[in-house]
């Protein structure tokens, strides 16, 4: 495995600023560059089967909604058959990113979009509708920055293990795990982004110093169990479980933040299964050139 990465690119589109407690929400960013890109191996070709890394996404929208249906089916089916404890397979890698790509063509597209959600099943298209709802408001956080701009991207932690962190944190806080896990998967996509915010905030759950040393109870901002207690810790303290509007706008004060963080946590409460394909969403960035993905297969 991997220890981290380091990528040429740009805002990474996930949240906007993170945990700031007595700080302005501002959209995301990168630092200072600080080394060169690695060089990677290149990846092996997919199996026939499977998607490409950079699969044509349709655009008429039968032939999207039975894109989205069909990766959909393929997906849970490949999930169920994973090993939550170690490293995804080359299939939920590429089924997932396929599916990811599609919601954010969906969410770029919305009259495209809303004709294909039609012709989907109902419980399908509610999700659809969540997912694309969410990628569109934190779409609407990210501004684009030079693409020489230096990000340092790192290999998830097992899925197994955040989920066993994200339930710690709800039985000792009260917190929903969904809600946890909505919020890591926005901030940092699961831990992926090792670089701090352009306004310093930093680790898996994006905390200001201030608030660390505030809610951090003593741990490590960059340790995922220590950030997810301490996200939890200063949810509660802003209102949650009682108020998850008010809580999770202090934790990032923008209401489109708060918009796709809960439709995030909705669609995992729907059904869990949603938390391993979200786990499987890979990191974009969005620069003065345009959009690109730096993480998961071909990329790193």
């Amino acid at each position: 495995m991997r220890s981290f990465r380091v990528v040429t690119a740009a805002a990474v589109l996930t949240a906007a600023a993170g945990c700031a407690a007595q700080e302005s929400a501002a959209p995301p960013s990168v630092p200072a560059p600080t080394t060169a890109p690695t060089t990677a191996s290149p990846a092996p070709e997919p199996s026939p089967d499977l998607p490409d890394p950079d699969e044509r996404i349709p655009k008429d929208p039968a032939k999207l909604a039975a894109a989205l249906e069909k990766t959909t089916e393929a997906l849970a089916e490949a999930v169920d058959g994973w090993d939550k404890k170690r490293e995804p397979p080359e299939d939920v890698e590429l089924l997932a990113l396929h599916h990811q790509r599609i919601h954010r063509f969906a969410a770029r597209n919305p009259e495209i979009a809303e004709k294909a959600f039609a012709r989907l099943p109902e419980r399908l298209a509610a999700g659809a509708r969540d997912d694309t709802r969410a990628i569109r408001e934190l779409l609407a956080l990210a501004h684009p920055v030079k693409s020489t701009s230096v990000i340092r991207t790192r290999d998830a932690r097992p899925a197994a293990e955040l989920l066993r962190y994200f339930k710690q944190a709800e039985r000792r806080f009260g917190v929903e795990w969904e809600v946890l896990a909505a919020v890591m998967f926005a901030e940092t996509k699961f831990g992926r982004v090792r670089s701090a915010s352009h306004v310093g905030a930093q680790g898996p759950m994006q905390f200001m110093p201030a608030t660390w040393k505030a809610y951090g109870m003593g741990g490590d901002v960059q340790d995922h169990r220590d950030a997810v207690m301490a996200a939890a810790n200063y949810l509660r303290a802003t209102g949650a479980p009682r108020d998850y509007g008010r809580a999770l706008h202090a934790y990032n004060p923008s209401q489109r933040y708060v918009n796709a963080i809960q439709s995030h946590a909705r669609q995992i409460k729907r059904d869990p299964l949603n938390y391993y394909v979200y786990y499987n969403w890979q990191v974009y960035v969005i620069t003065t050139k345009g959009e690109r993905r730096v993480t998961g297969p071909s990329e790193g």
